[in-house]
């Protein structure tokens, strides 16, 4: 049963910190369209792919002290920043299943900002299409956005970064 809450406790020790809560469910996407074994299911929502199921194990773990949530207040809005406690610590050394690959590719994801891979992971959410139709998708449920054509390429280019970083 906490054989995917472990998944989370060990994704947020190798990224030792995540500062905000949409950031880390695209990240956790994306890492799951690189086929790291998260078994979250992602629907689209306002910000792009988004797991009820991740927000309510990231809760739990917060709960159970496995997991420290702290509070940061940004002026006009408010983020989350989330590090494995000491307790989190203790129980990730009693896993037997670690998954040393995804370092490169959290540390990648780390690099970039939430409205970047809120992109990215839009476009990964509709990677069962073509690529010219994954950006019409992109354009169409995040026209507010207004991606430009550098940001695509960019996101694409950092897609198949990751892909290789992935194998």
């Amino acid at each position: 049963m906490l054989q995917e809450h472990a998944k989370i406790i060990q994704f947020i020790s190798l990224a030792e910190q995540v500062t905000g809560r949409k950031k880390l469910q695209k990240m956790i996407f994306i890492a799951k369209k690189m086929n790291f074994p998260f078994a979250e299911r992602f629907r689209l929502h306002m910000y792009g792919p988004y797991s009820e199921e991740l927000t309510l194990r990231v809760e739990e773990l917060c709960e159970m002290g496995f997991l420290e949530e702290t509070y940061i207040h940004k002026g006009s809005y408010n983020q989350y920043q989330y590090e494995v406690s000491e307790e989190g610590v203790h129980f990730l050394e009693t896993m037997t299943e670690k998954n040393n690959e995804l370092q490169p590719v959290i540390e990648q994801m780390q690099s970039k900002t939430s409205r970047f891979l809120e992109l990215v992971s839009t476009l990964l959410y509709f990677d069962h299409l073509q690529q010219e139709e994954q950006i019409e998708k992109v354009h169409i449920v995040k026209s507010k956005l207004k991606f430009t054509d550098e940001e695509m390429k960019e996101a694409f280019d950092f897609i198949h970064k990751l892909e290789g970083l992935a194998v």
